[in-house]
């Protein structure tokens, strides 16, 4: 079916947004439902504000509708919601992901999930998804996860290596510990770390704590637990 005359404009920016950001070659377009976020100047205003956006801000499932249009690139990705381009960079993005819960904390079942990404100017942009019912949202969702983790990995590693000490909001690591707020542990004291009711956990000397805030307020977390896989198989934990 031929594209319409707003159809071609609305490539054409994306193209040239895409170009100067220089993300490389167009890889796959998808429908999605997307809306800006207006956070607060400041890193605790911005963080709060986008949990705030992810939580509340959003449609509910009965009104969510594709609005947006999402392509993503070989370094990044473009979103394009309400007329104006967002174009997000894999090596520089931060993510926050946003289940929504029970009271009790489980998962609540048929509710779309949130990704707040930051693009290039900083500014905050939700992508909704992860009802079984949307069609390639899972292709996305898992693609963002695995291309903003390839990006990060190898200078999060390089900097590790260094001997610096990385920060992903409240939790911290560095080659020798692992730690959040008063809790920290050396590498060969963490016998197993996972993920359970939207917290990271850490068992450490066999009894488990949970490390810093909610998983929701941990930028990039898969990158972390990537980092803490890793540190794991290079046998720093036991």
């Amino acid at each position: 079916m031929p594209r319409t005359r707003g159809e071609e404009l609305l490539l054409a920016r994306i193209s040239a947004a895409a170009g100067r950001a220089h993300i490389g070659k167009r890889r796959a377009t998808y429908a999605a439902t997307a809306h800006r976020a207006h956070a607060g100047t400041g890193p605790v205003r911005l963080v709060r504000g986008l949990l705030a956006f992810a939580r509340y801000g959003r449609p509910s499932a009965r009104k969510a509708r594709a609005d947006a249009r999402l392509d993503l690139y070989d370094h990044g990705m473009t979103v394009a919601v309400k007329g104006r381009i967002h174009v997000v960079r894999y090596d520089t993005t931060a993510v926050f992901q946003e289940t929504p819960r029970h009271p009790h904390g489980s998962p609540r079942a048929g509710s779309p999930r949130a990704y707040t990404l930051t693009d290039i100017a900083g500014k905050p942009i939700v992508l909704h998804g992860g009802r079984p019912e949307d069609s390639n949202v899972e292709e996305w969702e898992a693609e963002i996860r695995r291309a903003v983790t390839q990006a990060q990995l190898p200078r999060a590693w390089a900097a590790l290596d260094r001997g610096e000490r990385l920060t992903f909001g409240d939790v911290w690591l560095t080659l020798e510990e692992v730690g959040s707020g008063e809790l920290s542990a050396r590498w060969p004291q963490v016998q197993q770390i996972e993920r359970k009711n939207g917290s990271i956990r850490l068992n450490i000397d066999g009894n488990w704590h949970k490390l810093g805030p909610a998983e929701t307020e941990i930028p990039n977390h898969f990158v972390f637990c990537a980092l803490v896989e890793r540190l794991r198989a290079d046998g720093r934990c036991s």
